[in-house]
């Protein structure tokens, strides 16, 4: 199994290219005089074919384990009730672990999140490249009164999505997972 260091897209923000060439398929897919000189990437399609809440739990807990309140007397008190017998040091660490914890919780729930949407958008992605890679082969095959700048501008398209499969392809696999077939 590989890991997240050798994803080719490690975040959605990596994933624009690919939308940028499924905007320009759809866009050659429609203008069937569309060429290089015209795309809004022609010089890709040219080179182409070349812890906030733990905070709060704490300083609840140091409020009311001591004298109440948050007076130097409150405190150090809190601090000893805290450190079950081991002192206002100890205190301090198990007052700090909910913190620590709570962090440590919050960061793992948001990578997780944004892991999960960034393999969603990647399967739509892929299925959406496969789809344009088709229509692309398509047209190549049905456009055979083209002009050579065409043929140039619709043969750049087809490889710029075969490397979109192929990398798209990679990046679900890290995960042992194979993308869905059309």
């Amino acid at each position: 199994m590989k890991k997240k260091k050798d994803l080719i897209y490690k975040d959605l923000q990596s994933l624009q290219p690919i939308v940028n060439v499924v905007n320009e398929a759809a866009n050659g897919l429609s203008d069937k005089k569309r060429i290089i000189q015209e795309s809004a990437i022609s010089e890709v399609l040219a080179g182409a074919l070349g812890a906030g809440m733990g905070s709060v739990i704490s300083f609840g807990a140091l409020y009311g384990l001591g004298t109440v309140g948050l007076s130097a007397a409150g405190i150090t008190s809190g601090l000893a009730a805290a450190g079950l017998g081991l002192g206002m040091v100890a205190g301090i660490f198990v007052l700090a672990a909910p913190i620590a914890g709570l962090a440590a919780t919050g960061v793992g729930v948001s990578n997780y999140l944004k892991n999960k949407q960034l393999k969603q958008e990647k399967e739509r992605l892929y299925q959406e490249v496969l789809r344009k890679h088709q229509a692309i082969i398509q047209s190549l095959k049905e456009e055979t009164d083209a002009t050579q700048e065409r043929i140039d501008y619709l043969q750049s398209l087809n490889i710029l999505l075969s490397k979109a499969i192929e990398d798209l392809k990679k990046d679900l696999e890290v995960n042992d997972e194979k993308p869905a077939k059309l």
